[in-house]
């Protein structure tokens, strides 16, 4: 039988010690990934109810979980396992734009007739590309560092107050970033259809986070057992560039 995760500093936990964390690791980026690259591509629409046919990117479907895994890391592995994760998503981030641009520029085949559509789904917009990591990359570190403090401050009770609290900032800061960068002075984006675009995003994101807090419960319970562990950060560097 397993025991009780025990409390530990993070200065003495060891990301390589741990049975589970490469694993979360692959489904953060892998979450990551997909998102941007099949449900970027597709705008949605859903019949609501006094509202009416609503609009939206199908990636949102899914990107939030993003951040749920986030919630994951720096709850059990703290904020420097969280930290080396987001640096790793990063990296797959800006090689899967440079992939994208370099697959979508090479000549086709004369007998290929895809690539008009294949440019449609895959083709990178620069400044979107840039404004989505840099976007993600501060999002997710300023919830990695939000659900830290709060787990110090709360004495690790309370788990569903620091996994929405943080998102609520990490997703602020990923659309106050994203949203304006991506779109703002864009033809036919003016800037009230930005903040009201903005605000129903990271409603919507938030949302998903609320809904998805029992998952998040089980799936750090059973971590926290099987690895062993809980991390506090204290007398953590809340650097992101520290390695």
């Amino acid at each position: 039988m397993t025991d009780a995760p025990r409390p530990i500093r993070a200065d003495a936990a060891r990301a390589g010690t741990y049975r589970h964390y490469d694993l979360v690791m692959a489904a953060f980026v892998a979450v990551l990934l997909l998102s941007n690259v099949l449900g970027a591509g597709k705008v949605a629409v859903a019949d609501l109810p006094l509202l009416g046919p609503w609009p939206f990117g199908a990636g949102i479907l899914f990107f939030p979980l993003g951040y749920v895994i986030g919630d994951v890391l720096t709850e059990v592995y703290g904020f420097a396992g969280a930290r080396r994760v987001i640096w790793v998503g990063f990296a797959a981030a800006v090689f899967m734009a440079f992939m994208a641009w370099v697959v979508v520029a090479l000549p086709p085949a004369p007998d290929w007739r895809g690539q008009a559509a294949y440019a449609a789904v895959f083709g990178q917009v620069p400044r979107i590309v840039g404004a989505s990591v840099a976007a993600f990359w501060a999002g997710e570190f300023a919830n990695a560092y939000v659900l830290a403090r709060m787990k110090v401050w709360t004495g690790g009770r309370r788990l569903w107050t620091r996994t929405i609290g943080s998102t609520l900032v990490g997703q602020g800061v990923d659309s106050l970033i994203f949203y304006p960068l991506a779109f703002l002075g864009a033809p036919g984006w003016t800037p009230e259809l930005v903040g009201i675009v903005l605000a129903t995003q990271w409603a919507l994101k938030v949302g998903w986070e609320v809904l998805l807090t029992p998952v998040t419960y089980l799936v750090v319970g059973w971590l926290k057992r099987a690895e062993g562990v809980d991390v506090f950060d204290e007398g953590t560097n809340f650097s992101p560039f520290r390695a």
